[in-house]
């Protein structure tokens, strides 16, 4: 909080959209990094624990937008930090860790995302996690951890090895000194793997907790096959992915008999089919054409472009703003043609 702030008594308004300027960067694996971030202005930053950030970035001269988990929890409102493993190739981990320093500022959009514990309020929790999949479930412990809520959880988080664990220091604090939350690191250099006998040992009453999960996407299938397998109640599962992969969610849908239109990307001048019952962004992946994209759900807005002409029938989360729709802009990932179609991609 700003000194003029405490002395008048009044607190800072609450950060929207906007500029946030790095404080301090962390190395917290050898190759996964935490940046604080603060505000340029004096505000405070509210979000729900495992919620994200879509930061626009400048890498090259071209806009690039990715999504990020805020690993902080809401109840530290003055900072909010985001980390980031560096990916071989990775274009936009690695221009973070090379050149998001203390000083510099970036765009950021948000918060943003429904994968989060206050949607979800239960006695009992499981959080299992693997690889940098632990961030929105750390921002979600650390907040229970702040506010000293009797709540059960179970920590299970997966990494290559010890090394790997990202903040394995801050969670063995908080189970040494939380009596309500246990953690627990499953190791592939050590030959183990999470199965449904090794929870069943680490939480034998998991079919009465509410579950999040995050990481990529093999382990989610394995753990939803394992989960499913013996008997749990999946409509109290929750899971978290971002994927910068054209997403294919819908390619199921094709072949409906459902009218088929023609979307021509102009700056390509690539044309594909899309029937009425698939999104653009879908249609693109079925076609081997790779777009920018994470959550594919029309939340983070990184899949957003302009429609030139046509339209669309367009239903998405939040991820896009009235004026933004106004100005013919949509998500091709909540997007199904209701005609022929000329998109700026």
């Amino acid at each position: 909080m700003t000194t003029a702030a405490m002395a008048t008594g009044s607190l800072p308004p609450v950060w929207a959209d906007g500029l946030l300027v790095c404080k301090q960067v962390h190395d917290t694996t050898h190759d996964v990094r935490t940046f604080v971030l603060e505000p340029t202005d004096p505000h405070l930053f509210r979000h729900d624990p495992g919620q994200f950030l879509t930061l626009l970035l400048d890498i090259d001269g071209r806009q690039v937008e990715r999504c990020y988990t805020i690993s902080s929890p809401p109840t530290r409102p003055d900072l909010l930090t985001i980390t980031v493993k560096r990916v071989p190739g990775g274009r936009v981990s690695n221009w973070l860790h090379d050149h998001l320093t203390p000083g510099s500022q970036v765009w950021a959009r948000g918060p943003l995302g429904r994968f989060t514990i206050a949607r979800h309020p239960a006695p009992k929790y499981l959080f299992l996690s693997a690889g940098s999949g632990v961030t929105p479930l750390m921002s979600m412990t650390r907040a229970l951890y702040d506010l000293a809520h009797a709540v059960d959880v179970v920590f299970v988080h997966s990494a290559r090895s010890f090394d790997d664990i990202i903040f394995r220091q801050e969670l063995e604090f908080i189970a040494l000194t939380s009596p309500h939350i246990r953690v627990t690191h499953v190791l592939d250099d050590r030959g183990e793997q999470l199965c449904a006998e090794l929870l069943r040992e680490l939480a034998p009453d998991f079919p009465e907790r509410e579950v999040f999960t995050c990481g990529p996407g093999g382990y989610m299938q394995a753990v939803q096959g394992m989960l499913s397998g013996a008997g749990f109640a999946m409509e109290h599962y929750h899971e978290e992915s971002f994927t910068f992969e054209s997403a294919d969610r819908d390619v199921a849908d094709q072949g409906t008999g459902q009218a088929s239109f023609k979307v021509e990307f102009a700056r390509t001048g690539r044309t594909i089919d899309c029937d009425a019952g698939t999104t653009v962004l879908a249609a693109a992946s079925r076609e081997g054409i790779t777009l920018p994209a994470s959550c594919a759900q029309g939340m983070c807005g990184t899949c957003k472009t302009t429609l030139l002409s046509g339209s669309v029938d367009m239903r998405h989360n939040g991820g896009i703003r009235p004026r933004e729709i106004a100005a013919n802009k949509i998500l091709l990932c909540s997007s199904r043609p209701l005609d022929h179609l000329v998109i700026d991609g």
